[in-house]
């Protein structure tokens, strides 16, 4: 047991360590420019209190119109204007860039067709499930509501001989208690 504790403590010393020395690392450089940026300020402000500003004749800087007066007016688009064969070659590539959109949007166009024919498909058959359960459910009503029209005319049926008997023992006698 008391190595495993010297371990254990061994290992939260080594923590601690690593942690202070981290913290030194990230901070250290910030802190070293801050107090050394501090003492300079307190050294020069003591020697002199500071240099007067400087007056400087630099002309303006030159222009681009004024290094090459040619260049401003050349475009970007007037280049190889004149050129037929690159002329040639860059259509052939505005007509390859456009083929190869066009077979894009194609083939992006039949996978959503064949995703919504799949999709129509899939609702057509559930559409068909739950019509012929809804068929079911309509006949099972159909003929509860037969049975029921029956038990109640059985039951008028039935109340009308109980009346009737109910009557002939009235006849003969018979009271309610």
């Amino acid at each position: 047991m008391s190595s495993s504790r010297r371990s254990g403590a061994c290992v939260r010393c080594c923590l601690v360590i690593f942690a202070v020395a981290s913290a030194l690392c990230v901070s250290g450089p910030a802190l070293y420019w801050r107090f050394n940026k501090g003492f300079r300020d307190k050294a020069s402000s003591s020697s002199s209190p500071s240099c007067p500003p400087c007056v400087c004749d630099c002309p303006p800087p030159l222009s681009l119109q004024k290094i090459a007066p040619g260049l401003v007016n050349l475009s970007v688009t007037d280049c190889g204007k004149n050129d037929p064969e690159l002329n040639k070659e860059m259509e052939k590539q505005f007509v390859d860039l456009l083929t190869e959109e066009l077979k894009l949007q194609e083939a992006v166009s039949a996978e959503h067709t064949h995703h919504m024919n799949i999709t129509l498909v899939e609702a057509k058959r559930l559409a068909s499930q739950y019509q012929k359960e809804a068929e079911k459910c309509n006949a099972a009503t159909e003929t509860c509501e037969e049975a029921r029209e029956r038990s109640e005319a059985a039951l008028r049926k039935e109340r009308r001989i109980t009346h009737m008997w109910e009557q002939r023992t009235r006849h003969h006698g018979w009271q309610d208690a």
